[in-house]
C-alpha cells in the first residue's frame, strides 16, 4: 500500500497562485485540491463538527479513489479530556458517517497540558469500532511510558509520529499496522517550510519502520504561505525516488497546475 500525502486543511487564502488560480472560487477549491491530491486531515472538524450533509457533500465532491482523515472535536479531546467520551464519539462518527467509504483515520490531537492517563486513553478508544483507524497525538512527555504503548497496541491505534522543526515529538513506536504522521513546522527558509534534509530524514525513518503493505498516512500542518503544498510535494518525490508507492500530489509544487 502507499505512503498517503496530503495537507491539513485546504481552505487557505494564501495557496491562491500556489494551488489555486487566481480567478477559481472558494467553492471549488475542494475540487481543485482533489484534483492533485488523494487526501485531506479534516482539521476544521476540532473547531467545529461539521453536520452529516457537509460530509456527504465532500464525499460527493472529490474522486472516487479520495480520503479525508478527521480531526476530533475539541469537545472530547480538549474540554473533556477524553473524560465520558461515548456521547462525543458517537456524535463525531454519526456525522462523519457521511463521508461513506472515503472516511479515513480519526486523529485525537491530545491538549499539550493533558498528562498521561492509559486508563482515559483506553476507555476513550474502546468507543471506537474495530473498523475505525484512531491515530492519538498526545503532547506531554509522560505520556511515553509502557503502559501507553500498550493501550495503543490492543486498541489498534496509531501513535501519531508528529515533527516539529525536523525533529520527532514523539518515540517512534509502531502500534499498529498503519501509521500516521503530521508535519507541524519546519526550520528551513521561509519558515515554516522543510528542507530536503529534513524530509530524507524522515522517508528513512518511514522506511527502517514500515513496509510497501503498510498504509502511511502523512500531513502537512505548516499551511502558511502554501508551504504545505510545496512541503507534501517534495517529500512525495524524495519518497518515489527511494521506491516507495506514493499516492497522487501536485507534480509542479510551484505552479500546482498538474498532478500525479
Amino acid at each position: 500500500m502507499p505512503v498517503i500525502v496530503g495537507t491539513s486543511g485546504w481552505m487557505y487564502d494564501d495557496w491562491r497562485h500556489v494551488l489555486y488560480p487566481a480567478g477559481l472560487p472558494r467553492r471549488l477549491w475542494l475540487e481543485r485540491y482533489a484534483e492533485c491530491f488523494d487526501t485531506v486531515e479534516n482539521n476544521n472538524a476540532f473547531y467545529r463538527l461539521p453536520s452529516v450533509s457537509t460530509f456527504q457533500d465532500y464525499r460527493d465532491r472529490t474522486p472516487p479513489t479520495f480520503v479525508m482523515a478527521v480531526k476530533a472535536s475539541r469537545f472530547l479531546t480538549h474540554i473533556k479530556r477524553l473524560k465520558d467520551p461515548a456521547e462525543p464519539v458517537e456524535r463525531l462518527l454519526r456525522v462523519a458517517d457521511g463521508l461513506g467509504t472515503k472516511l479515513g483515520p480519526i486523529l485525537l490531537q491530545l491538549p499539550p497540558t493533558l498528562q498521561a492517563d492509559p486508563d482515559r486513553l483506553d476507555g476513550c478508544l474502546r468507543c471506537f469500532p474495530a473498523a475505525v483507524r484512531v491515530a492519538v497525538e498526545p503532547r506531554h512527555v509522560s505520556w511515553w511510558i509502557t503502559e501507553v504503548r500498550e493501550v495503543l497496541e490492543r486498541r489498534g491505534a496509531a501513535l501519531c509520529w508528529a515533527d516539529r522543526l525536523g525533529r520527532p515529538q514523539a518515540p517512534l513506536w509502531r502500534t499498529t499496522d498503519w501509521a500516521y504522521v503530521r508535519f507541524h513546522e519546519g526550520a528551513a527558509h521561509p519558515r515554516p517550510a522543510y528542507g530536503d534534509r529534513a524530509l530524507s530524514a524522515w522517508v528513512r525513518r518511514i522506511e527502517g519502520t514500515w513496509g510497501d503493505d503498510d498504509d502511511v498516512y502523512s500531513f502537512f500542518n505548516n499551511d502558511v504561505g502554501g508551504a504545505a503544498v510545496h512541503d507534501a510535494a517534495r517529500f512525495a518525490d524524495l519518497a518515489r525516488a527511494a521506491g516507495r508507492h506514493v499516492t497522487r500530489t501536485p507534480a509542479t509544487a510551484h505552479q500546482g497546475v498538474s498532478s500525479r
